[in-house]
């Protein structure tokens, strides 16, 4: 009886493991058919089903090269008035911050030391001059009793040489008379611009001394703007300023509404090093004044067109593993990659080329990670807010 019963648990794990294992090999085989069966109806799905995307013509037209760049209102001239003579200053006759005049008056400078300079030296000039008109008329007389033989040659010599001497006298007694009078001149200041006075540290009654700084001038009207362009922009910039004016906007504020046409004057005469840009300055009128020294504007510039440029949205043109393509769709409905070179990219289009690149091809602008080379599409309408594309 003993021995009966272990055989009989022995045949009992061997018949239980038997039959596991018959289940596990049925499990492992029905779930390998089910898969199968999936992954063939999957591929096929594939196969039949098309993708849907987004399409846009590729068209031609000429495109203005627009070059945006960060500048800096700038004054063309800013002059530090400053007295040429000590003196003490009578009047001020502008206000800080004030506009003024080429030539008109600013401040009046006590003039009394150099009023009698210039009375003193008149008065020599006149002294002068009367003593040449008596020498003259003695020289006149000597002549005369030189041709009656009653005088020497040494005589007659003698009253040339005095009408000579006092000549020469009367021409520096004038220059010392003009020289005083442009020293006169010093003690009323005028403005040798028009522009904006800047703060005025003299007051009346003031001693100024010839290096001390009355008051600063500011040109606004017109007014610079200075900005920089890569150095590759240098030789088109040439190209376009030989065939006239180049015209230059700025923007006033970020919405783009306000903006000032000018013209570019200005190229520097050498590349900076340390950032690969060249300096350029455009001037602007700017009679209502809105453009002030020292503003940051946006500066926008179009020095070159692109001659029948092909385009496209710029989300047409993806990024390949070595090159930019784009996915072309062909008359069988199937997108296909057509390698491209993207040369310029402006208000959300690519300028574009390549060979086989043509007007009227319709590429795929939305959708494309969706498909492979030679997959079949179908073409839906753009969401709407969408631009640049459809067609």
């Amino acid at each position: 009886m003993s021995q009966t019963e272990p055989g009989t648990r022995r045949r009992t794990w061997v018949t239980m493991a038997g039959i596991l294992f018959v289940v596990l090999i049925t499990a492992t085989w029905v779930w390998r058919h089910q898969s199968g069966v999936a992954d063939a109806r999957s591929r096929g799905d594939r196969g039949d089903r098309a993708i849907h995307v987004v399409t846009a013509l590729v068209t031609r037209s000429d495109v203005a090269v627009r070059l945006t760049a960060n500048g800096t209102v700038s004054a063309q001239q800013t002059v530090a008035v400053r007295p040429q003579l000590s003196a003490m200053i009578r009047s001020v006759h502008i206000k800080e911050g004030q506009f003024v005049q080429k030539g008109e008056k600013l401040f009046t400078l006590d003039a009394r030391t150099e009023d009698a300079n210039l009375s003193r030296t008149e008065g020599q000039l006149a002294k002068s001059r009367a003593d040449l008109r008596n020498a003259e008329r003695n020289l006149e007389r000597q002549r005369e009793l030189f041709r009656q033989n009653f005088i020497s040659q040494a005589a007659l010599e003698v009253a040339e040489n005095q009408v000579e001497g006092l000549s020469a006298q009367l021409l520096v007694d004038q220059a010392t008379v003009q020289a005083n009078r442009v020293a006169r001149g010093f003690s009323e200041i005028t403005a040798p611009i028009a522009g904006r006075t800047g703060a005025i540290p003299v007051y009346q009654g003031s001693l100024v001394q010839p290096n001390d700084a009355l008051v600063s001038i500011t040109q606004i009207d017109p007014i610079n703007v200075s900005f920089t362009l890569p150095e590759r922009e240098f030789v088109p910039l040439q190209q376009a300023l030989a065939e006239g004016e180049v015209a230059v906007n700025v923007l006033l504020d970020a919405a783009g509404k306000q903006t000032r046409k000018g013209k570019l004057v200005f190229v520097d005469n050498a590349v900076d090093t340390a950032s690969g840009t060249i300096g350029l300055k455009a001037e602007f009128p700017n009679a209502d004044r809105h453009l002030w020294p020292g503003m940051f504007v946006t500066v926008t510039l179009a020095p070159r067109m692109l001659a029948g440029a092909l385009m496209v949205p710029v989300q047409a043109v993806q990024n390949g593993p070595e090159r930019k393509f784009v996915y072309v769709i062909g008359e069988n409905g199937q997108a296909n990659p057509l390698t491209v070179e993207v040369r310029w990219i402006q208000d959300g289009f690519a300028v574009i080329e390549g060979e086989g690149v043509a007007p009227g091809m319709r590429v795929v602008v939305e959708g494309a990670q969706n498909l492979r080379p030679g997959s079949g599409v179908a073409e839906v309408k753009p969401r709407s807010g969408e631009a640049g594309v459809g067609g």
